[in-house]
């Protein structure tokens, strides 16, 4: 195992600019994701750690090595691709042995290693079937199983769970992150799926135009997101803003209209501000703000809902069962110490 030290590093395709002098420690062991958009430049990152991409400034450290000119394979790292990238006229057992092989390691060794990924794995009675008899999340196993034969210093992730049906994303989750667990590798993993960030990470770095927006441990982005990219980007739904400014130590719309405020940052009298509040933290009160209910959309545990509120459009989720139908009027009020505001002009959040 070993950290991975991502220095001043920057990618240019030409006079493109993708990823633009981003600085990410990772320790060692530790399971970090990065996530972001299509685009972001999360994958061509990941791909210059592993020397699929060449660096075109900065420095990538794997342990006390700098790996900017060593080749792949000579890198110890081991990737799992999001389309699996198994050789099909080879059973699970040769694809797995098969980077082995290639060292010519001692057939004992390799019938060893193998027998241990399976075991871990699930995949024993797997072993002599070729990947056309398997389905999506057994190919996904022997894909990780080829990654833990090898005994990295570091694992990269890219995508490997997009190809998979909803149920089987979620065992997949649970399983990637019962292998960090046991292996205690460290791993680095790219995907684009927010909820997958917050269930897995240990820390999550947050991507976006080729720059890190955020990094910190999950709830922490969550309950604290730095400015309104990421606020908007992580949880699910996503959060509500509302534009408008400061005044009189409550929030003003830009519609006119009222919503309160827990504590007004000091000195912002009269500043735009952008009122931010998650869906989970707006609760039914029989004093809140009428709101008009524009579609109830029933999920069995909870209840997501769409109001207006003042002219402003809000999704609430509400973990009661809500009888009102479209167009009749309930009344909400937000959590105060949970909303977020954040400035209307540079984005960043603002400090009571």
């Amino acid at each position: 195992m070993a950290s991975v030290d991502i220095i001043d590093a920057a990618k240019s395709f030409g006079a493109v600019r993708v990823i633009k002098g981003v600085n990410i420690p990772i320790g060692d062991g530790e399971f970090v994701i990065l996530v972001g958009p299509s685009g972001c430049g999360k994958s061509t990152l990941l791909r210059m750690i592993a020397g699929l991409e060449e660096i075109s400034e900065g420095q990538i450290r794997i342990g006390s090595r700098v790996v900017n000119d060593v080749p792949p394979k000579e890198r110890d790292i081991a990737m799992v691709f999001q389309n699996y990238a198994l050789y099909p006229h080879m059973t699970v057992a040769d694809n797995m042995a098969f980077s082995l092989k290639l060292k010519q390691a001692p057939k004992s060794e390799i019938t060893a290693k193998v027998d241990r990924a399976a075991q871990i794995l699930g995949l024993g009675p797997l072993l002599q079937r070729y990947p056309r008899q398997l389905s999506g999340g057994q190919r996904q196993r022997v894909a990780m199983g080829r990654a833990i034969v090898r005994d990295p210093q570091v694992f990269l992730f890219d995508e490997p769970l997009s190809n998979l049906d909803a149920k089987l994303r979620v065992q997949m989750r649970t399983e990637i992150k019962e292998l960090h667990q046991r292996l205690k590798t460290t791993t680095i993993y790219v995907t684009h799926d927010q909820i997958e960030a917050m269930t897995m990470a240990d820390r999550i770095v947050v991507m976006h135009d080729g720059i890190v927006e955020q990094m910190g441990v999950p709830l922490d982005l969550y309950d604290r997101p730095a400015n309104l990219f990421v606020a908007g980007f992580i949880g699910s739904p996503a959060m509500n803003m509302i534009k408008g400014s400061i005044r009189n130590s409550s929030f003003e719309t830009e519609k006119g209209n009222h919503l309160p405020l827990g504590n007004a940052p000091a000195a912002s009298e009269g500043r735009r501000a952008i009122y931010g509040v998650r869906p989970e933290h707006i609760h039914l009160a029989g004093d809140g703000i009428p709101a008009e209910v524009v579609v109830v959309e029933p999920t069995g545990a909870e209840t997501q809902v769409i109001v207006k509120a003042g002219g402003d459009e809000l999704t609430c989720v509400f973990r009661e069962r809500i009888t009102a139908k479209p167009g009749e009027t309930i009344r909400i009020a937000p959590e105060l110490k949970v909303v977020h505001l954040f400035d209307a002009d540079d984005g960043r959040r603002l400090s009571a």
